[in-house]
């Protein structure tokens, strides 16, 4: 009979915190809590942007240093995995080391056995699968980081988003870290479909201004283009340039 009682709401709570430990173990909602607190590290990381534009795909990271001593250009978020694909992310930032370490295997390992780059979207499957492994296996927890990966493959560019739970999405224009919301508020009202890889770094730089704490400049932001002549790391200078035509 006490069984069929509704429960008291401080028995559901602790419930629920007796879940909230194990990564396998569905809670009695049918949530796996651990996954929903590695999205709330990933939203609690440094906000990046990516916009896929009609001819190329631009990543774009705020990349403040927790001491002005950091040598700020010895620290990388925007990475080269192949020729043509590259990736930012939010999140912590050693998991997301281990991830490119991995990408950049899978790719030479795509290209050893075919003798062509790997496509974005096969990239992609194969590190969220990676992802997916550490949301099913016991002794272990959940990638804390969010992906955006863009690639150009098939004479088009490509954009997706890899999250802790393994899901990923193909993307116009999207924002993860803090203050997302606003960062996809603000790319919903800028964004269409014929904007050029140029507008787009202007954009992208736009979106991270809305939450940016500060001076913008070219040390405490990251930019990543790719587009038909392969996917680069815009030098400091070439980010000076950007901020200063926005300014």
């Amino acid at each position: 009979q006490l069984l069929q009682q509704e429960r008291p709401p401080w028995e559901v709570s602790k419930m629920s915190e007796r879940y909230s430990f194990s990564l396998t173990t569905f809670s009695p909602s049918g949530k796996l809590v651990q996954i929903e607190y590695a999205l709330a590290a990933v939203a609690a990381g440094a906000p990046s942007v990516a916009i896929k534009a009609s001819n190329g795909v631009v990543l774009a990271t705020e990349k403040k240093q927790k001491s002005v001593l950091y040598d700020e250009h010895s620290v990388h978020k925007v990475e080269m995995i192949t020729t043509n694909i590259g990736m930012v992310y939010s999140g912590m930032g050693p998991d997301y080391r281990l991830l490119v370490r991995h990408a950049r295997k899978l790719a030479q390992n795509y290209f050893l056995t075919y003798q062509e780059q790997i496509p974005t979207t096969q990239l992609v499957q194969k590190v969220a699968y990676v992802m997916q492994e550490y949301t099913q296996s016991g002794g272990v927890r959940p990638f804390g980081v969010s992906l955006l990966v863009a690639g150009w493959d098939e004479d088009r560019p490509y954009l997706f988003q890899c999250d802790p739970s393994g899901a990923y999405f193909a993307w116009k224009a999207t924002a993860m870290g803090k203050n997302f919301i606003n960062g996809k508020t603000f790319l919903e009202k800028r964004y269409n479909e014929d904007l050029e890889l140029e507008d787009a770094v202007h954009t992208a730089i736009l979106t991270l201004k809305e939450s940016f704490e500060g001076q913008m400049t070219e040390d405490n932001i990251e930019i990543g283009l790719c587009n038909e002549t392969g996917f680069r790391v815009l030098s400091p200078s070439e980010v000076k340039d950007y901020l200063a035509a926005i300014a």
